[in-house]
């Protein structure tokens, strides 16, 4: 699951949100928040932390190796302007999990070969929050990055209740999630149900 603070009229509920979610089984939260001030940030990197742990679920800080590392998240999710993940692995070893994002087969391979754990790709099919990335990338490069590479593929974009099974059937480890989750109804049963299609 990934956050969005912008779908809700202020954190506290983008909190309860999460905490929803985490009550119907997700086993990881990305903070990104790419807009936030580094203090307000750590801040809420910081009750994320405190959230996921009462969950035993993992925390990815988006782009920040340093905040990653302040509040002793899991793992830190690199975009193309991050510092890459090879230097991440060069100065920290193993105490990040590192996630890459990537929107092709070559900067798949590029992600994997710079020492990335795991890939999100995507977007899979079209979302308003991944436009600037172009259009969407489709099953096909789905199964391919899949059967190129030897680390877990996560789909992301555009991924809604109807589309998991053809995710699933394309190889993907897992999906990333935002407004699927965030904005549904019922927040706790939504991920129950995204949870047993992809198991």
């Amino acid at each position: 699951m990934i956050t969005d603070r912008k779908l809700f009229t202020d954190n506290h509920l983008l909190f309860t949100a999460v905490e929803e979610a985490l009550k119907g089984g997700s086993k990881a939260v990305q903070l990104r928040e790419k807009d936030l001030g580094t203090r307000d940030l750590l801040d809420m990197a910081y009750k994320m932390r405190e959230l996921t742990k009462t969950y035993e679920a993992k925390l990815f800080i988006n782009d920040r190796v340093d905040i990653a590392l302040a509040v002793e998240a899991d793992g830190v999710q690199l975009g193309k302007e991050s510092i890459p993940a090879h230097a991440v692995r060069k100065s920290f070893q193993d105490k990040l999990i590192i996630g890459v994002s990537t929107h092709s087969l070559d900067e798949a391979i590029e992600a994997e070969s710079g020492g990335a754990d795991f890939i999100t790709l995507g977007p899979v099919y079209h979302t308003p929050s991944k436009m600037k990335y172009g259009e969407p990338i489709g099953i096909e490069i789905l199964s391919k990055v899949v059967a190129k590479t030897l680390i877990p593929v996560i789909a992301i974009g555009g991924i809604k209740l109807d589309k998991v099974r053809e995710v699933k059937e394309a190889g993907a480890d897992g999906v990333a999630l935002i407004s699927a989750i965030l904005i549904a109804e019922s927040i706790k049963e939504t991920t129950e149900v995204f949870l047993r299609l992809l198991t």
